[in-house]
């Protein structure tokens, strides 16, 4: 197909706009396809600055690209206006140092990271296979702390490595961020796979109503707080909680910061927004009740009445 004059100057203009430039299909902040997420997610773990242009947006752009630079498919991947490839190619690039020479990149060569995986996540890992689960098992943690853990075919440049009989994929990006991560499983309704990841920066938690449940039954140590209003408090309450007025805001204050802190309100809208404030204040272990009490009403103590 012949490329117009002024598709082909609007495409010139976007590639010298700056010096990373990424077609993709979607933003950085919300891809579109696999592979434009995978390229961006290179490109972030690089730590460059660099623009997007979301072809689908703009159907001249989408197939004036591919015009412009020959080659049939998006992402695309432009430094100092030289294409460079598409998401395949900028991968294996990365993981070569290729790609950091290009950008004037330091490129240390990954190193497998070191994984604490219990006996109850490999239990439970031998038991999806059991049941015909394919591939291997991978673990992925993006730049933006983003989990993933499934199972996938191996690929060229990924990392192996071996913990509690288990073989575990990780890829080269994800390495560092991984480096002493806990696998953990929680049976029962309310559990699941439990990825401890001492590398991330503190979030809070959602922690649904039967979750809380079995954390309570099992004697854990936690620390329930309810930011609700005293009016609200002798209405109804969970028990074993402390309700956060000046007395409690002392006792929560008298807490190390890698205490588990659950909070709760009457539908989790309150509580959210204080224990956002906690995690901001250094707090590592916050978690807020999904539903607030209400949901625990509903599912797990029809005694505590409903308001």
């Amino acid at each position: 197909m012949t490329l117009s004059q002024s598709i082909r100057q609007r495409i010139q203009d976007l590639i010298s706009s700056q010096r990373v430039v990424l077609f993709m299909k979607g933003t950085a902040e919300m891809p579109q396809c696999g592979f434009s997420a995978r390229t961006v997610q290179t490109l972030e773990d690089l730590k460059v600055d660099f623009i997007t242009v979301d072809v689908l947006q703009d159907p001249e752009i989408r197939q004036g690209i591919k015009d412009f630079s020959q080659w049939p498919t998006i992402p695309q991947l432009y430094i100092d206006t030289d294409l460079i490839g598409g998401s395949d190619i900028v991968g294996q690039m990365a993981a070569s140092g290729e790609l950091h020479q290009v950008l004037g990149l330091s490129f240390e060569p990954p190193k497998p990271p070191s994984l604490e995986v219990t006996d109850a996540f490999a239990a439970e890992i031998q038991r999806a296979r059991a049941e015909g689960a394919e591939g291997q098992l991978r673990l992925q943690i993006s730049p933006r702390w983003e989990l993933g853990i499934g199972f996938s075919m191996a690929e060229d440049s990924d990392l192996k490595l071996e913990a509690n009989g288990l073989t575990i994929l990780v890829d080269p990006s994800s390495a560092k961020r991984a480096d002493g991560v806990r696998l953990d499983f929680q049976p029962g309704e309310g559990g699941g796979v439990i990825i401890d990841n001492p590398n991330a920066p503190p979030v809070v938690q959602r922690l649904p109503a039967k979750g809380l449940k079995q954390l309570l039954d099992t004697g854990g140590t936690l620390h329930l707080f309810d930011v609700r209003t005293p009016e609200e408090w002798e209405i109804a309450r969970i028990e074993g909680a402390t309700l956060l007025d000046r007395v409690g805001q002392q006792k929560l204050m008298a807490l190390p910061q890698d205490a588990a802190i659950v909070l709760y309100c009457h539908h989790g809208i309150r509580s959210m927004q204080a224990a956002s404030q906690l995690v901001q204040a250094g707090y590592r272990r916050i978690f807020n009740l999904e539903g607030g009490i209400d949901a625990w009403s509903l599912e797990v103590d029809s005694d505590v009445p409903r308001y």
